[in-house]
């Protein structure tokens, strides 16, 4: 069960409501406007019979600067056990995202383990954002997580790629995940990867298609379905303007 807790902790540290979101792992540097809110959820299915499925409320709230907040909660299976992880998360903005240079935030968060029932560890990282152009992005992290019921601690990397379309009604992303430490097997030490397909057909509603390899550290393959639905601020399209 460590290996899906440290697999869990890192998709936990990584999901965002203004970076790729959802089941992606991700982060991109940006932060939304005060007042802006979303839940995600989604369940990823892989061909070995492990599970995951998540729901992920966030907002963004005035604390003298922006700052995201959200509570992930994750129910999985693993190698047929099955367990329960909360994880509340922070995220703010230190240097803005534009074109042609990079944007940088700093997020963290902790993780509570149902079946332990105890607090299982904590996580911190660094998101990068390089905006190539109004439509194509590269997000780049670099964070720790600690596995605190074995005290292990690990570093952990995510790189990806968004590419959309003018009207931001498709995007495509690909990624790159995974964590560097003490390991059973390994499978646990390679790359995890991501490729999905989101549809927005309107502002305030999308929904991801994602094929996933190795994503709990398994050497399995996964699909996962995902939505998004989101309670702007202020209303009116901004889908030509943005991302998420």
């Amino acid at each position: 069960m460590r290996v899906f807790l440290c697999a869990a902790s890192l998709a936990l540290a990584a999901d965002s409501a203004q970076g790729a979101g959802g089941a992606y792992a991700t982060d991109a540097a940006d932060v939304g406007e005060a007042g802006n809110c979303k839940v995600e959820s989604w369940a990823s299915f892989a061909s070995n019979s492990d599970f995951i499925g998540a729901v992920n409320p966030s907002c963004v709230v005035d604390l003298g600067r922006p700052v995201e907040v959200s509570t992930q909660i994750l129910r999985g299976r693993s190698d047929g056990e099955w367990n329960t992880f909360v994880a509340p998360k922070f995220k703010t903005n230190l240097i803005p995202t534009a074109i042609g240079q990079w944007g940088v935030a700093i997020a963290g968060g902790a993780v509570y383990d149902g079946v332990e029932k105890d607090l299982a560890g904590f996580f911190a990282y660094l998101p990068a954002t390089f905006r190539i152009s109004n439509v194509m992005r590269i997000n780049v992290n670099a964070g720790w997580a600690w596995d605190r019921l074995a005290d292990i601690h690990y570093a952990t990397y995510a790189a990806g790629i968004d590419w959309r379309t003018p009207d931001n009604v498709w995007t495509l992303t690909a990624e790159v995940f995974g964590l560097v430490g003490q390991a059973d097997t390994a499978t646990e030490k390679q790359p995890r990867f991501q490729l999905g397909l989101r549809w927005r057909p309107v502002d305030r509603f999308s929904v991801d298609v994602i094929y996933g390899r190795n994503i709990l550290g398994e050497s399995a393959n996964w699909i996962t379905l995902g939505t998004s639905i989101r309670f702007p601020a202020e209303e009116g399209s901004n889908k030509s303007g943005e991302f998420r």
